[in-house]
């Protein structure tokens, strides 16, 4: 949360375990923060003492804490569980009850309709245990778990082919929602409309604008961008002083709301390279340092779209801390690493790995030699220059950034070792003397980072990577939103309705 002076109400959904706390207090690194006492102090002294010292609190009225289910309530379980069946029936015929309610919840689990064979063994489980003298809830409770370890609950269970429409309709929800189809999915599959462009289009929409798309967000750009990689570094917090655990959220944040934007707006591939307006929060703005760049910006509402300047460097995905973050070991920087990364997630250039017995580049730490010089050598190998003509320009360009995405004119604690040097030629030789002209170049090149993106994102919702008969599909939707100006939604919905997602 982001504290104010006027006092307002917060409302948060989360999960509590039995017996812990709530903790309510300031966790930025950059604040002064008041030393422990022990008793029970009196409120207004020692708030008037913080407060004179320079020492950083949060004064509250209460908290109010409700039990809620954020999925179902207790009548919809019930519903889930056992539909119209009451307690009388399975007691006056529990063998004819139990049967229709496992046919019932299995057609649910696998996602499509099922054949009395194909539950045949689910239900005899619970057969079994009834013989046995166990209740009928015990009974439907083995069969249920049974279902639900399934392979077809637990795995797409789809024939060589065009896909039916309850395929469809799995794959579909998977991808948008994380999550099982939806009653409008299963009666559109019912009815089969799902192989209908149109109508898979506005489903796509739908879906799309609906909230739980926010777990697609989430999924979607924790494998595309590596984003569930944050964690993996901790910076060093004496070189790193602005960098605490408040900033990596914020960056998760950015870049997912960003994203968001993108989509439910539609705007043009571009963006990931440069765009005229950022997605920040009070505490990026400060570790960021770019106050003076931005236009737009209200306290204490949190990650909000702000207006950048023409100079911003700040502009595009790129230049994000949380992906700048991920392709950083927590210490020094590679622009091998960033290269790499940029090519292959956002320019949709696919980089070879390097021949064998080739050692890596390990940045000076000290900072004293700058990681361009170092690599200057590695180049001079032509079977290595080959493929770092590729690799390097875009790593150069981002050298500006350190490892927690705060931009710098020289590498080492402080700024006091060797001066960075962002320029460098493209394999297709532009040439650029830092970030922003080297933005230029792409941002001019829509078509390319298009097509990169389609081939991710189909990657993530087929859960295949793309092969050399899907080429021409690939081309198809890099040519269907062209009139967009390569909009990320249409870009989604183009490959959503092409064949490598609508074929096994």
């Amino acid at each position: 949360m982001e504290a104010t002076e006027t006092p307002r109400d917060l409302h948060y959904e989360a999960w509590i375990r039995k017996g812990h706390l709530l903790e309510l207090t300031p966790n930025d690194l950059t604040l002064r923060k008041a030393p422990t006492q022990s008793g029970r102090p009196d409120t207004a002294a020692y708030r008037k003492r913080n407060e004179e010292q320079g020492f950083s609190g949060i004064a509250h009225r209460g908290i109010l804490m409700e039990r809620i289910y954020p999925n179902a309530d207790r009548e919809q379980v019930t519903q889930n569980l056992f539909g119209d069946a009451k307690q009388e029936h399975w007691e006056s015929d529990p063998t004819v009850v139990l049967k229709r309610l496992v046919t019932r919840f299995a057609s649910k689990a696998f996602r499509r309709p099922v054949t009395s064979d194909e539950v045949a063994d689910y239900q005899q489980i619970g057969l079994d245990l009834l013989s046995e003298n166990e209740s009928f809830i015990e009974a439907l409770r083995a069969s249920y778990s049974a279902v639900l370890c399934s392979p077809r609950t637990l795995t797409f269970v789809e024939s060589p082919g065009p896909l039916d429409d309850y395929a469809i309709a799995s794959r579909l929800s998977y991808a948008l929602w994380t999550d099982m189809p939806d009653e409008t999915l299963m009666r559109l599959a019912g009815e089969g409309k799902l192989r209908n462009t149109e109508i898979l289009a506005s489903q796509i929409d739908r879906m799309l604008d609906d909230p739980r798309s926010k777990q697609f967000i989430n999924s979607f750009t924790d494998q595309w961008l590596n984003l569930n990689q944050i964690d993996f570094t901790t910076p060093d917090s004496r070189q790193f002083r602005t960098f605490d655990p408040v900033v990596q959220e914020s960056m998760l944040q950015e870049t997912r709301t960003f994203v968001s934007k993108l989509i439910e707006e539609d705007l043009g591939v571009a963006h990931f390279v440069d765009s005229d307006f950022a997605c920040l929060n009070e505490r990026l703005l400060r570790h960021y340092r770019v106050a003076d760049d931005v236009e737009g910006w209200k306290p204490g509402r949190g990650i909000q779209t702000v207006s950048l300047s023409p100079a911003s460097r700040r502009g595009g995905l790129i230049t994000q801390g949380a992906i700048l973050k991920v392709t950083a070991d927590g210490t020094t920087t590679s622009p091998v690493v960033r290269g790499v990364f940029v090519n292959e997630r956002i320019l949709g250039v696919r980089v070879p790995p390097p021949p064998p017995g080739v050692p890596a580049v390990e940045p000076d730490v000290r900072g004293a030699t700058s990681i361009r010089d170092q690599l200057a050598k590695h180049r001079a190998d032509e079977s290595c220059n080959a493929c770092h003509r590729t690799i390097d320009p875009p790593g150069f360009a981002l050298e500006s950034f350190d490892p927690v995405g705060v931009w710098r004119d020289r590498y080492g604690i402080g700024g006091r070792g060797a001066a960075v040097d962002p320029s460098g030629t493209t394999a297709d030789g532009g040439t650029f003397d830092g970030l922003l002209s080297w933005q230029q170049l792409y941002v001019n090149q829509p078509e390319l980072i298009a097509r990169g993106f389609a081939e991710q994102f189909l990657t993530y919702a087929t859960g295949a990577p793309i092969r050399y008969s899907d080429e021409p599909a690939v081309d198809r939707i890099v040519s269907d939103s062209k009139a967009s100006q390569y909009g990320i939604r249409t870009l989604i919905r183009a490959a959503l309705t092409s064949d490598p997602f609508l074929k096994k």
